[in-house]
């Protein structure tokens, strides 16, 4: 299975100053985040710094900006979209002029604020496949989360998250895979930062993780096997630990797993089908769906996991004894 290119070469003279901006209802993340835009990182957003020395953070936009660059670098024929950026848990301040003045009587020009947390997206919508009549567009993004840095302590290496991989175009679920995602990339400046995002998209490997996706379509659970496999999420977290440590961590948490068990009813594209069957794509894009719901830091992490679940449970599909608890 290959991307599939446009060849049309009419197609492809769009001046390299514009970008493809698709505006939907839908997001890749929900959650308590809001839609901002790189100007407005850049030049209203004041960058936090480490305390002890006051040495810059590495900024949201300059993450964004590497990333671009290395999608850039690495497509240059291609067509990328303008980057999809939300935010979350603001932290706000003030100018010194403003010490002791009321909240309600800041005028604008003497807030200051930045986002404790960042995540963005950048599609490249020529390279393209379509799974189950859904079509997937190759997309590169990161995670930044000020959360798990010390700002307290001196300037020190810096945590970044960053993947490669699907957004489906039907629900705007991401679809991210291991050898596609980086969970914790650290760096101490924005040339290292572009160095190990380059390493990741360059050995990435698009057609195997295609292939994965591809193969569940192929397999069904019946609905008591549906209901088995979410029962069984439901029961990890209690197992003893010795039975813990032998199976994969379970990220989603119960107010997801109501959502997968709702939408196997009610969602229009993803849902069982008349016989009460559904198919692990279906199922895979359930799990997707559901962690929209999830806190920027830990969003790409339980996007990996749904990837894992339905893995482990078409491996138990086809008798795989170390993969048996799902389905047993």
């Amino acid at each position: 299975m290959e991307l599939k290119q446009v060849n049309n070469q009419s197609e492809l003279l769009i001046p390299e100053s514009e970008v493809i901006v698709e505006e939907s209802n839908k997001s890749f993340i929900e959650a308590n985040t809001e839609r901002v835009n790189l100007e407005h990182l850049k030049n209203d957003c004041t960058i936090p710094v480490f305390s002890k020395d006051n040495e810059c953070t590495l900024a949201h936009h300059q993450f964004i900006e590497a990333t671009s660059a290395c999608v850039k670098e690495l497509f240059p024929e291609q067509v990328i979209a303008k980057p999809e950026i939300r935010v979350s848990h603001t932290v706000k301040g003030r100018i010194p002029s403003a010490i002791g003045k009321p909240a309600k009587a800041l005028l604008e020009s003497e807030k200051t604020k930045y986002f404790e947390r960042m995540m963005f997206v950048i599609e490249l919508p020529e390279l393209s496949e379509s799974i189950n009549g859904n079509k997937l567009n190759l997309t590169v993004g990161g995670v930044r989360a000020y959360n798990q840095e010390n700002l307290y302590s001196k300037k020190s290496i810096e945590k970044f998250k960053v993947f490669i991989g699907f957004n489906n175009q039907v629900c705007t679920n991401l679809c991210v895979s291991t050898d596609g995602y980086k969970a914790d990339l650290r760096v101490s400046s924005v040339q290292e930062l572009q160095q190990r995002i380059l390493d990741l998209i360059s050995n990435y490997d698009a057609d195997m993780h295609l292939n994965q996706l591809d193969n569940l379509t192929k397999h069904k659970l019946t609905e008591k096997q549906f209901a088995q496999f979410v029962g069984k999420l439901r029961l990890f977290n209690y197992l003893p630990k010795n039975e813990k440590q032998e199976l994969t961590p379970i990220l989603l948490n119960d107010s997801q797993l109501n959502v997968v068990a709702r939408d196997y009813y009610r969602d229009d594209n993803f849902s069982r089908d008349k016989n009460g069957d559904i198919s692990l794509y279906n199922l895979y894009n359930l799990l997707t769906g559901s962690v929209k719901s999830t806190y920027i830091d830990s969003f790409l992490d339980r996007s990996l996991n749904a990837f894992e679940l339905s893995n482990h449970l078409l491996n138990s599909l086809q008798g795989k004894q170390n993969f048996s608890w799902y389905l047993n």
